[in-house]
């Protein structure tokens, strides 16, 4: 089995959404000494969990999913997993959050919401703008095509071919917006495919010229680039414009974070090379390692990273690593176009560990940040404003 897929088993397992074929896979899984070693450490770095988080109780764990397949066998539902948590035991054990065992799901703890406004979680959408200025929505249910170019408002296609003016002048601009909320996938003419995180722009030509640098920009936000090779592109290189960096590559993976309000410039390679340059100064970076640059100086810092960590969004999850709540309740506010104010600035510096899926409502991950911060963190949400008390 696929390690990605055994991890989305466990994080639905541990959310309280596995189904039963889910549940049995786990089960399986669990039964193999081998796997449990791993079972326990994924749980205990990857899960939602605060620094001082105790051991899990594998055996408890998986006492309690052949509870749940028993039950699920005797009365014959295949549609409500989690009616009673007795999971709850086990997540109790992992944050030492005693008044949580056991509880029915009626009884969870509850967030204080002042309003009946459903705060949903982000989904496709873009406006593309064209080359004259024209904008077009993109989204579930429209469809878009004007000659080699196509959307299902789900991702938009720039349909490989020559491109018939090849001239500087020639040269025709697009413009693809991702808001607050949102997120789209757009493989450019030269069969790139760029994926868009929450409030990102990227700007691109809608044909690259021959025999010249194909060069785009991530004028602010976040996407993952995956490349297409040099020698399928006439031998042309191809770079990347931010702010004041550029990095230049030849065929790979890699993650560029630059949003409007960041001071820092954040490079993660995944696969291949990228050359990193900022002024006069310029670094190579390696796969798992990750180039910070700033707006203030020409200096480029490089560190060792978990290139899958920060490539987790693109696969449909939120992946922290001992983030401060300050930078989660950020991530949290893009995805779910939310804004978040503190009434503390300490609270900002509270660290949490975690992978939750991006699908999941904001009130069950403002939940888990609750009940691992055992009564340190409560939020309130007002309309669209999450209040952290």
């Amino acid at each position: 089995m696929k390690e990605l897929e055994i991890e989305r088993i466990i994080v639905k397992f541990l959310n309280r959404e596995a189904n039963i074929q889910e549940l049995n896979i786990l089960d399986a899984y669990l039964r193999k000494e081998e796997n449990i070693d791993t079972f326990n450490l994924f749980v205990k770095t990857e899960f939602i969990s605060t620094s001082s988080m105790a051991e899990y109780d594998v055996d408890k764990a998986k006492e309690t999913i052949r509870l749940k397949l028993k039950n699920k066998e005797q009365k014959r539902k295949f549609t409500v997993v989690y009616r009673y948590i007795a999971i709850a035991a086990s997540i109790a054990l992992i944050f030492g959050v005693t008044f949580f065992m056991m509880r029915d799901a009626k009884s969870e703890l509850e967030i204080t919401n002042e309003a009946s406004i459903e705060i949903k979680a982000g989904s496709d959408k873009a406006i593309l703008t064209l080359d004259n200025g024209n904008e077009v929505v993109l989204e579930k249910g429209k469809e878009y095509q004007e000659g080699k170019v196509m959307s299902d408002g789900k991702e938009l296609i720039y349909v490989p071919g020559k491109n018939k003016g090849n001239s500087e002048q020639g040269l025709k601009y697009n413009y693809l917006t991702i808001p607050k909320g949102g997120q789209f996938f757009v493989q450019l003419s030269d069969s790139t495919k760029v994926w868009l995180n929450s409030e990102s722009k990227l700007k691109y030509p809608v044909r690259f010229q021959k025999g010249k640098t194909r060069q785009v920009e991530l004028v602010y936000g976040e996407a993952f680039f995956e490349v297409s090779p040099s020698i399928k592109n006439y031998g042309t290189k191809f770079s990347v414009l931010s702010k004041s960096q550029e990095i230049s590559v030849l065929g790979t993976q890699f993650n560029l974070r630059t949003y409007k309000e960041d001071t820092e410039m954040a490079t993660t390679l995944v696969e291949g090379k990228v050359r990193v340059q900022k002024g006069g100064n310029s670094k190579v970076l390696k796969p798992n390692q990750q180039s910070k640059t700033s707006s203030d100086t020409d200096k480029i810092d490089i560190e060792e990273v978990d290139a899958s960590v920060e490539i987790a969004w693109v696969h449909g999850l939120f992946s922290f690593n001992e983030e401060s709540l300050g930078e989660i309740m950020t991530v949290l506010s893009r995805w779910y176009d939310v804004s978040v104010f503190f009434k503390s600035e300490e609270k900002k510096k509270f660290l949490f560990s975690g992978k939750v899926e991006r699908t999941k409502s904001i009130d069950n991950i403002l939940k888990l940040i609750e009940e691992t911060s055992t009564g340190q963190i409560e939020f309130e949400i007002n309309d669209k404003i999450i209040i952290v008390k």
